[in-house]
């Protein structure tokens, strides 16, 4: 059934990769109404995101905040499927990376862990291994499906970057670490984990929230850079993208100092495109459910 559904997608998929800018978008249009019009998706969760993190917020600017993010996230889906005949050349134009220096001078010295959050265009994000001359690897979910899996590995791998999923995460880096390979690790941290797994509770966006501390942990234990990577949306199809420095030596860093400036990056970034960022996630369903023993040490 796998390998059915691969063959039959596949060649739709191919299609919708190489139509012209204006019946691309026009498609993405018409997804969008059906989405968002006819089938409501996880409108609810939209809504009420929306109205948690901005109470002061009218109810007009609400509304237009989610109209404009569910354009968006059919365009970024799309574009998704764009990448398989996505050029190098094509891609820097569409998603320009305006300081590669960054990431160049910081990499002489040591490897980096980039963090950056679902905003925008987390998908052309691997692209910024074409900037490097690390080893790239990104953080990923698997594909149920062994063949788009196998497809996806095969397209990302296109822009010098390596899959890994999130259980590999850490053998990688220490192992790298280890042997003294550079590398450069693209990590998207502002996932919800399971409330009871939880090891660290702090403010996101004014609620508290159980946090992601995975890539802090790991920058702080083999003392890798950090850096945050910030993109914004300038027009339909273009984005761009700034990397700035969380910490160089991450060893010497405080705890939950890494994770206290990842988020604040990122609240400052949805506060500046709030249209762009992934509504649809889940992200607060653990407020309220913060557990007595954090209460003094966060």
């Amino acid at each position: 059934m796998q390998l059915l559904a691969f063959v039959l997608i596949y060649p739709f998929l191919w299609i919708v990769s190489i139509l012209p800018h204006p019946l691309f978008y026009g498609l993405s249009d018409i997804a969008c109404f059906f989405i968002y019009r006819v089938f409501g998706y996880r409108r609810k969760v939209v809504q009420e995101n929306l109205n948690l993190v901005f109470p002061e917020k009218p109810k007009e600017e609400i509304h237009r905040i989610e109209k404009e993010f569910y354009k968006h996230l059919c365009d970024m889906f799309l574009e998704m499927v764009k990448t398989m005949n996505l050029s190098k050349a094509s891609v820097a134009k569409k998603y320009q990376v305006v300081n590669p220096e960054v990431l160049l001078d910081i990499e002489k010295e040591r490897s980096i862990i980039i963090l950056c959050a679902h905003f925008a265009n987390w998908e052309w994000n691997v692209s910024i291994n074409n900037y490097v001359n690390s080893k790239g690897y990104a953080v990923y979910q698997k594909v149920n499906n062994a063949y788009f899996d196998q497809f996806v590995r095969k397209v990302r791998a296109r822009w010098n970057t390596t899959l890994i999923t999130q259980a590999q995460t850490a053998k990688t880096v220490i192992k790298n670490y280890r042997d003294n390979v550079r590398a450069t690790y693209g990590m998207v941290s502002d996932q919800s984990p399971q409330a009871h797994k939880a090891h660290y509770w702090t403010d996101f966006m004014g609620v508290t929230v159980p946090i992601f501390i995975g890539g802090e942990t790991l920058a702080r234990k083999t003392g890798l850079a950090t850096v945050f990577l910030k993109v914004s949306k300038v027009k339909r199809g273009h984005y761009k993208a700034e990397f700035i420095p969380i910490a160089i030596n991450s060893k010497e860093t405080e705890e939950h100092e890494i994770t206290n400036k990842f988020l604040r990056l990122t609240e400052e970034q949805i506060l500046e495109q709030p249209q762009f960022y992934l509504w649809t996630h889940k992200r607060w369903k653990h407020r309220g459910k913060k557990p007595a023993a954090f209460a003094e040490v966060t």
